[in-house]
């Protein structure tokens, strides 16, 4: 185990700045849940930044090279060469700061309560193994979400040409005629997305406190906040519980609360806001035209702000969408794309591995507990 040490002994912290969300240029603001924009000057660089206020209160990123750190933020920098940065942002990553927020209106974290915690010091030779470990498997999860998004952007780009532009292989010899979407290929037709697609709304499990014997034979229980974010914690039900599940090619849907989130890749209990898709079509023709612009425009217009004024999981399955005779155009894009999907899938569950059994180390290589 590793000496417990003041963080204001070997942390140097400061308040982040007030600038103007969502602005131009080369260098990015973070807030406290990631880049709110962009500006052509910087204030910090190569350092850690803690949520301040709010819901993120105690969040914590590390930011390589420069960038602006927002009034909602506090930065904290290594004081000397004796403390490794990257060790650092592990170190408050894993002290759950959030446990030591004041407010009475909404949790505020502050400098002079940070100063005050005791973290795990080290000798730096020590601390940059720990760092070089840890970020293995981060950068290896970079890696795989850059690789998923070149194949879901090279699938996007034929999705778009061949179903938005309509210049699918062949197109100069088929004639456009008139149609209540405007020009269609002939021979296409409009239909309701019901008459294609399918959607099995999720369950809430009630609130209970489960026993450690209970949880051994769990299963993950996935929320809205959990598509789309690998980091965002899951919560875990009895197995038995479980009513609607998902599989690792399955597509799962947003149509309550956060409304047009669109994810694949994650096994277990889906709640209520979700719905998992069926469909004759290929995977990869579903989640592109789920994720396609007319269709989060629809799902917009189904809510105004927050509130939804119906359930949009109603409102989904009146969609007009264009599509080939007998699905022929679907099922051609289907055979070329449905493995990249299958790529994408199979990526996208080594990070749900790494992510776990990187959560699994940290607590241990940051106190000691394993040595290096």
């Amino acid at each position: 185990m590793y000496e417990l040490v003041k963080t204001k002994n070997f942390i140097e912290f400061k308040n982040g700045k007030s600038i103007k969300p969502g602005g131009e240029g080369i260098y990015p603001v973070y807030g406290a849940n990631g880049i709110i924009g962009m500006s052509n000057e910087y204030r910090e660089g190569n350092s850690v930044i803690i949520g301040r206020v709010g819901a993120y209160c105690g969040s914590v990123q590390f930011c390589k090279g420069h960038y602006w750190a927002s009034d909602n933020t506090i930065v904290a920098c290594p004081k000397d060469n004796n403390t490794d940065v990257v060790f650092l942002y592990y170190s408050l990553k894993n002290a759950n700061l959030n446990r030591w927020a004041g407010g009475a209106a909404q949790p505020l974290m502050t400098q002079t309560a940070i100063k005050q915690i005791k973290l795990p010091h080290p000798d730096i030779d020590i601390q940059r193994k720990v760092s070089s470990i840890l970020s293995a498997y981060d950068d290896l999860i970079e890696l795989n979400e850059r690789r998923i998004k070149i194949l879901e952007e090279m699938a996007r780009l034929i999705y778009k040409e061949w179903f938005v532009k309509f210049r699918f292989p062949g197109y100069k010899k088929v004639k456009m005629i008139e149609s209540e979407l405007g020009m269609i290929p002939e021979r296409w037709e409009v239909r309701r997305l019901s008459e294609v697609m399918d959607f099995t709304k999720g369950f809430e499990p009630g609130s209970k406190n489960y026993s450690e014997k209970e949880l051994q034979n769990s299963i993950k229980f996935i929320r809205v906040g959990n598509l789309n974010n690998l980091s965002k914690d899951f919560v875990y039900i009895e197995k038995n519980m479980s009513k609607i599940e998902s599989k690792q090619s399955d597509i799962l849907i947003s149509l309550d609360g956060t409304i047009g989130k669109v994810d694949y890749g994650i096994r277990g209990a889906i709640a209520s806001g979700i719905r998992k898709c069926f469909s004759k079509m290929g995977k990869m023709y579903q989640y592109q035209l789920l994720k396609s612009a007319p269709m989060q425009g629809f799902l917009r217009g189904v809510s105004s702000g927050g509130t939804v004024l119906a359930h949009a999981g109603n409102h989904i399955k009146n969609y007009l969408l264009v599509i080939s005779k007998d699905l022929q155009l679907e099922t051609k894009y289907s055979k070329s794309c449905d493995p990249l999907f299958e790529q994408c899938a199979n990526l996208k569950r080594q990070n749900v591995n790494l992510r776990q059994t990187g959560d699994m180390l940290l607590p241990r290589l940051i106190s000691g507990k394993i040595e290096v």
